[in-house]
């Protein structure tokens, strides 16, 4: 039976669309539930895999990339971090499931069969991490800005130009390091912001020319209580400096720690009077303090800075009352009851270093060391002069002997190193001569000078500590009395490392003959006890230079 022309013309847009929906339907069904094929996600493949296979094999890859570490470059500076550290990851469900999103469509069935497809893994940031990552970057590299100033050379002011500073941009550096990640980059270069100075250069420098110079052009007078002292232009620059004010400008600023000691003390109309103890049947008493009068020696260094720029040359101070260091309540609850450590170390008699001895002892005797304070010979004693009782006396000056006022007082030095040894106070700061001086215990010694050397203990127990000292013709001792922690040992090593005598000769009228003693090493331990038990040990390792034998050619 033949159709009809007319009817035939209705069976083919029938098989058009049976043929499409075959065409749509079939992939749909064989590739339903997978990864599109052809999808790459950063280089990986995963298309035609299951979600949780695809899953799978996204971590094991995206993570090997966040254990690589990435170079991080801000002003020169370079730190490597990893991207984990910075607190990148990848969310790779996120990913898989961005992958499969249209995959069903006519589109996306088509796209699967005929062509491919790449993405950009989903990536997650730990803002916290980042920052504190990018912090630490910022540490190396962040320089606060330099303000400059003016200080003296003499009486010459001297120009410090300022220089600007940098920081970090951390809100930029973010955003780079974030587009350098996604990209895949192995570095990041981050920004850095110039941080300018309040000051300028032609401010100092102007400053030099003028207010610096008028500065120094003459003495101040200080006055207080009835008592002046002059400072002299020398003193003045010494301690004088000019500063940034923070507005653009320059201050004067002199620190208290820079006024001369015994400017302080000539305006001090009554000074005050330390507590101490004297010894009374061989136990120790208080000797009340005694409150002085004068000016505060941190009024003195703001004093002479605004002096320094006021048209007058005079500062008026008020006196106040000044309190002792340590007063009568507090030595009462010192708990100085008992003598704990002592030595005395001999000398010849009558030689010029005696009276040095002598001098630094009476300085000494009766100081009175606070709980956790550190005592410091220098600073107790002061710079030895001719108008405190000390002489000219041989000390050790570039590998001879030479004369100085004060020399010889490293014997009292090494006799309170050795009441401090055997007291189980903390040694601070102490050095050994450079030769060995057979009158000391080897390794048990120490020299001091002024400013350096210095001698520094600290009174490390919770109790205060009397020094008492004694001298005769041919020796010096230092007790010291506070309440007994420790029982104290002394062991030394054999010397070694010893070195021979060299020979030489010199002339001229300073020349002081040395008779020359080997060099050695040695190493002395102090052991600490505690009911007879050893509760610590301690090393003291000193090193001796040969002394030359020298003979002085006339």
């Amino acid at each position: 039976m033949r159709v009809p022309r007319s009817r035939r013309w209705m069976f083919i847009p029938a098989g058009v669309i049976l043929a499409a929906v075959l065409a749509y339907t079939v992939p749909a069904i064989a590739l339903g539930g997978k990864v599109p094929p052809g999808t790459q996600v950063d280089g990986v493949d995963i298309g035609g895999l299951q979600p949780e296979a695809a899953r799978a094999r996204l971590e094991q890859e995206l993570n090997e990339r966040v254990r690589q570490p990435m170079t991080l470059i801000a002003a020169g500076k370079r730190k490597k971090l990893t991207p984990a550290e910075l607190g990148f990851g990848f969310d790779a469900g996120a990913t898989i499931e961005a992958a499969m999103a249209g995959a069903t469509t006519p589109t996306g069935i088509a796209r699967s069969l005929f062509g491919s497809r790449r993405l950009a893994p989903t990536i997650t940031v730990d803002e916290q991490r980042l920052t504190a990552g990018l912090t630490a970057l910022a540490k190396s590299v962040d320089r606060k800005p330099t303000e400059g100033g003016i200080r003296y050379k003499g009486l010459e002011p001297q120009a410090k130009l300022p220089k600007a500073g940098r920081a970090l941009d951390l809100e930029a550096a973010a955003r780079s390091v974030r587009t350098a990640f996604a990209a895949g980059g192995a570095s990041a270069e981050v920004d850095v912001r110039v941080k300018p100075p309040a000051l300028t250069a032609e401010v100092v420098r102007e400053a030099v020319s003028t207010t610096a110079r008028t500065a120094v052009a003459s003495p101040v007078t200080l006055a207080s209580g009835g008592k002046k002292a002059t400072v002299t232009r020398e003193q003045l620059a010494a301690g004088l400096r000019f500063v940034s004010d923070g507005k653009g400008g320059l201050r004067p600023s002199f620190a208290s720690s820079e006024v001369p000691a015994e400017l302080a003390k000539t305006l001090v109309t009554t000074p005050p009077k330390d507590a101490s103890f004297k010894i009374v049947g061989g136990k120790p008493r208080v000797v009340p303090s005694r409150p002085g009068r004068g000016v505060e020696v941190k009024a003195l260094g703001p004093a002479l800075a605004k002096a320094a720029v006021a048209d007058g040359r005079r500062v008026d101070l008020p006196a106040a009352e000044r309190q002792p260091r340590v007063t009568t309540a507090a030595a009462k609850k010192m708990g100085v009851k008992e003598k704990v450590g002592s030595f005395t170390s001999q000398f010849p008699c009558c030689a010029p270093r005696v009276t040095n001895i002598h001098r630094i002892a009476e300085i000494v005797d009766g100081y009175v060391v606070r709980p956790g304070e550190t005592f410091s010979l220098n600073d107790v004693v002061g710079k030895r002069d001719k108008a405190r009782g000390f002489v000219e006396a041989p000390m050790i000056l570039n590998n001879r002997f030479v004369n100085d006022v004060g020399g010889g007082v490293s014997q009292f030095a090494t006799t309170m190193f050795n009441a401090v040894f055997f007291g189980g106070f903390e040694d601070v700061q102490h050095r050994a001569h450079q030769f060995y001086i057979s009158r000391y215990p080897a390794g048990r010694e120490s020299t001091v000078s002024f400013p350096q050397p210095d001698f520094r203990w600290r009174n490390d127990s919770s109790h205060g500590v009397l020094i008492k000292t004694s001298y005769t013709s041919t020796s010096v001792t230092v007790d010291f009395w506070s309440t007994k922690r420790y029982e104290i040992e002394s062991q030394s090593s054999e010397r070694y490392n010893v070195k021979p005598i060299k020979s030489i000769k010199d002339s001229g009228d300073e020349c002081i003959p040395m008779e020359g003693v080997e060099g050695f090493t040695i190493d002395v331990w102090r052991i600490f006890k505690k009911d007879g038990e050893v509760v610590r040990k301690q090393r003291f390792n000193t090193v001796y230079d040969p002394e030359p034998r020298l003979t002085c050619e006339k």
